[in-house]
């Protein structure tokens, strides 16, 4: 047998090049992450500078208008968005969070259906937005149901755009929780889903909850599917009910975006800051919610 002897100065000398390309690795690593705030704090500089001055009561009270720009608003979109993001919650949250507690508790991973239900959940999750515009388009505003362009569709939408998400982050959280909980819940007599019911989804509200609230954020400022299934880009009256016609802030923008005219340009500014200001208050609540709930175990 050959015994292989490696000297000291040998392993200082790897642990020298080891340590500098650790070094080297790390100071790119920070350089990107440099490059991308400066970028990111650029384009928000720009947005609250360009649209602080327009974001006023005008912005909320006032209907969009192709005449008067500089007194324009964007009430319509808002409520439009509001109707939207109420109706994907509605559809996604109860079938997702009632998705993940079927597959986490009671589904046998040894089953194929289950297995394959698991698998395309996974892959769903990947899938581009435009992909569930068109499904909705074809089977929702026209095929078999043929509701029209929609508020229903719209949400339709972006219910399947973050169903995955809430059903994987919903999962995430049920598996947290120890299965101590869940055996001593057993042991005292309590059915599955009591357990359940009682125990186990108390103890992951926190994480469900914080997971909902961010797949709902990343819903609120989609535009492609919605324009698919036929959201209007200028709508100047408030929808009123699941049929009516509408639009939503991220459409709004789409439409503002390319206009020649300053004013036009100051008012997409004041929408995106208005979105940007919608998305903060949910991530606030969702960070809320999760110290307020949170459990160590």
């Amino acid at each position: 047998m050959t015994t292989t002897t490696v000297s000291f100065g040998e392993r200082l000398r790897s642990g020298r090049r080891s340590s500098t390309a650790s070094m080297v690795f790390t100071a790119v690593l920070w350089a990107c992450m440099a490059i991308i705030c400066a970028f990111l704090f650029f384009v928000l500089f720009t947005i609250i500078q360009q649209g602080v001055a327009r974001l006023d009561g005008n912005l909320l009270d006032r209907q969009p208008s192709q005449i008067r720009p500089e007194t324009a608003g964007v009430q319509s979109a808002l409520f439009g968005t509001l109707w939207v993001i109420g109706l994907t919650a509605v559809i996604a949250v109860p079938l997702g969070i009632a998705a993940a507690v079927y597959l986490e508790e009671y589904a046998d991973p040894k089953r194929w259906y289950n297995r394959l239900i698991e698998l395309n959940i996974q892959n769903l999750a990947a899938v581009p937005t435009i992909i569930y515009g068109i499904l909705v388009l074809a089977f929702v505003v026209r095929g078999p149901l043929s509701v029209g362009a929609v508020v229903l569709a719209g949400g339709v939408a972006l219910a399947l755009l973050i169903l995955p998400v809430i059903i994987i982050t919903t999962r995430e959280a049920l598996r947290a929780v120890p299965e101590e909980i869940r055996a001593g819940s057993l042991a005292l007599g309590a059915t599955p889903w009591q357990t359940t019911w009682k125990q186990v989804l108390p103890a992951a509200i926190s994480g469900i909850a914080t997971g909902t609230i961010l797949s709902l954020s990343r819903a609120i400022g989609e535009a492609a599917p919605l324009i698919l299934v036929g959201a209007t880009t200028f709508i100047t009256f408030n929808p009123d009910g699941v049929f009516s016609r509408y639009t939503t802030l991220p459409v709004q923008i789409y439409t503002l975006v390319p206009e020649d005219r300053d004013a036009y340009r100051d008012l997409a500014y004041a929408t995106i800051l208005l979105l940007i200001i919608v998305l903060l208050a949910m991530n606030a609540i969702a960070i809320w919610l999760r110290n307020r709930y949170q459990r160590r175990w």
